[in-house]
């Protein structure tokens, strides 16, 4: 079906913009009004380069990538996943899987983010939407061209620091959220270490099984800094397949996570701990360096 004409009553991209954020607000529930108010207004097509696009959905499942009919800018606002760099495998991702977990990151005015996996910014830029100019946002991106590209995206929002690194080095400040686009096997120290008190992770734990497929899968993690950093709460917000992060993997790590989720792919999870202590049976994953501990029983 042709798109509507230009005289049309969706000929507005603004309407567009708008409709696409109230579907991703009921499809994904969000409860944040200046995310909402972030989909209807930043211009997802900016941060894509010319159409026309590639585009992948559900549908598309074991299955070869889309091309978009033309370069129509209405034409990316849709629940789907834009490509950023089709020959890698690398795409702008779905916005009600980001929404959903940038919704549970509970992201205020004036609140300070860290984003890794910045890509070329479209979701950094929702980030830095939804904490106003009075917030921070620090964009990580490994990929330096996709960090330069980044940082001229976003450089309507001076309140965004677009740094190219793989985000283990030590960081000087610390955030009331953190969102890592990107599948990791382990939670990095760093970003435990950098979170303040009552501050939020989210974090997509994968299980990479072909090192010829960029793509790994697995759970996404929220985790809460409710304490005194020795340990976190913890929950499973949604399963996931995502694009394999770089420097923020280990072969052993993986190898665990595996046998973990092959044993209970959704479990109970309540806590994550940083202290050494021997496995129990509510220990889903168990190691030296972190433990994800679930409200069942786990190992016999």
């Amino acid at each position: 079906m042709a798109m509507a004409s230009a005289s049309g009553p969706l000929a507005d991209i603004a309407a567009y913009r708008r409709f696409f954020a109230e579907e991703i607000e009921a499809c994904a529930g969000l409860k944040t009004p200046r995310l909402v108010e972030a989909f209807a207004t930043i211009p997802r097509e900016r941060f894509l380069g010319s159409g026309p696009w590639v585009t992948r959905s559900e549908a598309d499942f074991a299955g070869p990538s889309r091309q978009t009919p033309d370069a129509d800018p209405r034409r990316v606002y849709h629940n789907v996943v834009l490509a950023i760099d089709p020959a890698r495998q690398l795409f702008n991702g779905q916005p009600t899987t980001l929404g959903t977990w940038i919704d549970a990151l509970d992201i205020r005015p004036g609140a300070s983010v860290l984003h890794i996996g910045a890509g070329s910014g479209y979701y950094s830029a929702i980030l830095a939407y939804t904490t106003g100019p009075a917030g921070r946002v620090v964009a990580i991106e490994i990929d330096e061209a996709l960090a330069a590209q980044a940082r001229r995206n976003l450089g309507a929002f001076p309140w965004v620091d677009v740094r190219h690194g793989d985000a283990t080095a030590a960081l000087t400040e610390s955030f009331d959220a953190v969102l890592v686009n990107a599948g990791a096997t382990h939670p990095q120290n760093v970003w435990l270490d950098a979170l303040k008190r009552g501050g939020r992770l989210v974090l997509p734990l994968t299980v990479s099984l072909d090192p010829a497929v960029p793509i790994g899968k697995g759970i996404v993690l929220l985790a809460t800094n409710d304490g005194d950093g020795s340990s976190f709460g913890a929950r499973i917000l949604t399963f996931v397949a995502i694009y394999s992060g770089q420097a923020i993997r280990e072969g052993q790590m993986n190898a665990l996570l595996g046998k973990a989720l092959s044993r209970s792919s959704w479990p109970k999870l309540s806590r994550l701990r940083r202290d050494r202590h021997d496995e129990l049976p509510s220990c889903w994953l168990h190691t030296d360096a972190f433990c994800l501990q679930s409200t069942n029983s786990i190992i016999a």
